[in-house]
């Protein structure tokens, strides 16, 4: 004999993030994903052209400002190519992760009236961005060739880890949605930590321009994001510049902070979504 919990007063608990059925996850995720990126565009007379030009526009002037004016890249190889390669990645992380911010209280519609895994939503915001990703990546893919940098077999380690950024932006995702939709505060805290984010992580400089300050260098690094700038620039562009290992002084554990902070992030950001994807529709 089962109990109805409706006759009892008992609010029944909506679906959970995954909601068990992996396939029809992945479905929806693809779906939406597709359309959201369709939709970004339609009326648009250039298309695509205005998500290209956002990262361009940004890196002209930090260009022209820090690598020309106040030559903030010193004697850093090919800084230009990294400059434009890190403007590209953090655009990414910064559009997903504020997008994701409101992603469900955006499809409250949806979410109030359709049973369907919860975690569809962050995911769509992050697979959309990976649209965007890895058609702006292949304007720096053709930049780096006409700006001369050689082109080498470590250059296929650049999809995983530029996957490692968007699982990164996921575990954002998942964490900020899902508070969001009991603290509405989040949005402009979040808005402050990327701005705090953009200057705190080699950018617009390379790491070691703060050579002189190892400890400064060293509390960057520590940074999951700026670690993968750092990685990413030794593995792809230039491999005389320092990787992490050389940033924290060839303590090797050291090396296990960002990446601990990484997954912590990921983990974190699953298991608080997941324990609030039944109560979401009653949260909204």
């Amino acid at each position: 004999m089962t109990t109805d919990h409706a006759a009892l007063g008992r609010p029944i608990g909506g679906p959970s993030a995954l909601a068990g059925d992996v396939r029809r996850f992945a479905h929806l995720t693809v779906t939406l994903a597709i359309q959201e990126f369709k939709l970004r565009f339609f009326g648009s007379a250039l298309g695509y052209v205005w998500q290209l030009m956002r990262p361009l526009m940004l890196f002209g002037v930090l260009y022209v400002l820090f690598a020309v004016i106040i030559k903030v890249g010193g004697s850093a190889k090919y800084f230009p190519v990294v400059l434009l390669l890190n403007v590209v990645i953090y655009t990414f992380f910064a559009e997903v992760t504020t997008a994701s911010v409101r992603a469900v209280v955006d499809k409250e519609n949806l979410v109030r009236k359709i049973r369907f895994p919860r975690l569809v939503i962050p995911c769509s915001v992050v697979l959309t961005g990976c649209f965007n990703l890895g058609l702006n990546l292949i304007v720096v893919l053709i930049f780096a060739l006409i700006y001369g940098v050689p082109v080498r077999w470590e250059w296929l380690l650049a999809p995983p880890m530029v996957l490692l950024g968007a699982v990164l932006a996921l575990g954002c995702a998942m964490l900020l949605s899902a508070l969001f939709v009991r603290a509405r505060d989040i949005a402009p805290i979040w808005e402050v930590l990327l701005q705090v984010a953009f200057y705190g992580s080699p950018i617009l400089y390379p790491i070691e321009a703060l050579n002189k300050y190892p400890i400064a260098q060293q509390i960057v690094a520590c940074n999951p994001l700026a670690a993968l700038l750092i990685e990413i620039r030794h593995v792809v562009i230039d491999p005389t510049a320092p990787d992490l290992y050389t940033v924290f002084g060839g303590v090797w554990w050291r090396v296990l902070i960002p990446i601990t902070l990484g997954v912590a992030t990921c983990v974190v950001g699953y298991w608080y979504f997941n324990r609030e994807a039944p109560r979401i529709a009653e949260n909204l």
